[in-house]
């Protein structure tokens, strides 16, 4: 796994500014005001910096704006990177100006100046979060370098606040690596595998094998991977920090390692990126991570279908009838739609098992949601408007796009089968929301549940503010927070 940058902290001594060899990045507020350290690194490079930040404030500086000294006279230092942000800036504008710090950082140490800084915390995740890169395939031998170093007036007070963010980091960084890893090495096997290695976080790892699954009858998942040579599984892992008596919120994820659509096959062009259509078991598989981290005081159970959705001659075909767990019938009309056949199973055994509290499941599950919402928000559907809008809260907090869709019993009826209870899927006319409304469907009598289409957010084709090009890891800080707000301050 990806290993976050190491962070240390110190306490301010600007004497050390003129022998740091690395980066220094410096906060200014938009009127280019210097604190102490500031006014030392100015004095070092004979006013240099105090001339370039007048020449910029003139010309507008404003918050996320930034300006680099390459290589500043008088100065040991690679570059002074100087970042426009208000002293008091609130978390969103404080993650986003440690992400220019982290994507300038290159292999260089980077001493970030804090001083009294009031949000020095995200700052510091901000620059964590945006370091990142996929190397594990890479054979040029190269190793990211580097480390930060936080030099504060109170390093002791923004270390133990950055603890906790750090922790959300590493598994966004777990969500990451498990996108970014191609299939033919992020098997069932393999995923399966690397999620029981996190019972040394003090997780309960369990992981369910086929015939345990035909014991239970988890039909319509076993049907997605019976044309691949891939063991299908289910993946549970339990963190119980809080109360002995308190249900568990559940996340389940959509794991297919690949998809090719099956015997409806998907087209040639594009088909690589299918290694990412087990996102949501990433993000499940994130969030539980940093929970475990953090030691969070709340009781979450993550579930997640891992399969394989392959054309063979043990596919099933279009026209096929399967009975789910719950005992409804699924007439498959498109074998591309199998991420629903996953997730209704394993939502049904989560119920089944756990009473939770909640059900959110996550799935990169519909090409419908990006023409919808395009790359900046989740597609977010819910039966239950306290969970709802507290999940969409925690989303804002986190600058993590989501955007409530409907829900409503005429798309439902576009599900009806004339052989079957359903059909796998409604045409295409609203098929996000219809695919919402297949997995309603398993859903029992007053459990608050969201269903969260991530197709549009996992993965990015261009750079973020938070992540390079690549898995983003969406909705581990908002799922994060949401189980702190919620379920370990209620």
């Amino acid at each position: 796994m990806t290993t976050p940058t190491a962070v240390t902290f110190s306490e301010t001594d600007i004497d050390r500014l003129g022998d740091h060899a690395g980066r220094i990045g410096l906060i200014v507020d938009a009127a280019g005001r210097l604190d102490v350290a500031g006014r030392r690194v100015n004095r070092l490079c004979k006013g240099a910096l105090k001339r370039a930040l007048e020449a910029r404030v003139e010309a507008g500086f404003k918050e996320g704006d930034s300006l680099t000294l390459a290589y500043p006279a008088g100065m040991a230092a690679e570059a002074v990177d100087v970042i426009c942000l208000a002293r008091n800036a609130a978390e969103i504008p404080a993650r986003h100006a440690g992400a220019l710090l982290g994507q300038k950082r290159g292999k260089a140490d980077l001493l970030l100046v804090a001083g009294a800084l009031r949000r020095a915390a995200w700052v510091v995740q901000g620059a964590v979060l945006r370091d990142y890169s996929f190397r594990d395939h890479k054979t040029s031998g190269e190793v990211p370098e580097g480390a930060i170093e936080v030099m504060a007036n109170d390093p002791a007070a923004v270390e133990e606040a950055v603890a906790p963010l750090l922790a959300v980091a590493d598994g966004t960084f777990m969500a990451r690596d498990l996108v970014n890893e191609p299939a033919n090495i992020l098997t069932t096997t393999t995923f399966a595998d690397r999620l029981t290695e996190m019972t040394a976080l003090g997780l309960k790892v369990e992981v369910l094998e086929e015939d345990k699954l035909e014991e239970l009858g988890l039909r319509t998942l076993l049907a997605v991977g019976q044309g691949s040579a891939s063991p299908s599984k289910v993946v549970v892992m339990q963190w119980d920090g809080g109360a002995d008596d308190a249900a568990p919120l559940a996340l389940v994820g959509k794991g297919v390692v690949f998809d090719t659509g099956g015997i409806s096959l998907k087209p040639a062009a594009g088909m690589e990126d299918m290694t990412m259509d087990m996102g949501g078991a990433g993000t499940v598989a994130g969030v539980m991570r940093a929970l475990a981290l953090r030691k969070a005081k709340a009781n979450v159970v993550g579930l997640v279908g891992l399969v394989e959705n392959m054309p063979s001659g043990t596919a099933i075909r279009p026209g096929d009838v399967v009975k789910s767990m719950k005992g409804d019938t699924v007439e498959i009309l498109n074998t591309d739609a199998e991420g629903r056949l996953v997730l209704c199973d394993v939502m049904w055994y989560a119920q089944e098992r756990f009473e939770p509290a909640g059900v959110i499941d996550l799935a990169t599950l519909t090409g419908a949601i990006i023409i919808g919402l395009g790359h900046e928000n989740a597609g977010v559907f819910s039966n239950d408007d306290t969970l709802c809008n507290a999940f969409l809260k925690a989303a804002d907090a986190e600058a993590e796009g989501a955007w409530r869709m409907p829900l409503g019993q005429a798309y439902d009826d576009m599900l009806k089968s004339p052989i079957a209870d359903m059909k796998n899927i409604g045409g295409r006319p609203g098929g996000s929301i219809t695919a919402a409304q297949f997995l309603q469907r398993f859903i029992k009598e007053d459990m608050p549940w969201i269903h969260l289409d991530i197709a549009g957010v996992a993965s990015l084709k261009s750079p973020s503010k938070l992540a390079p090009k690549g898995a983003t890891g969406w909705g581990v800080r908002a799922l994060d927070r949401l189980v702190a707000d919620m379920f370990e301050k209620g």
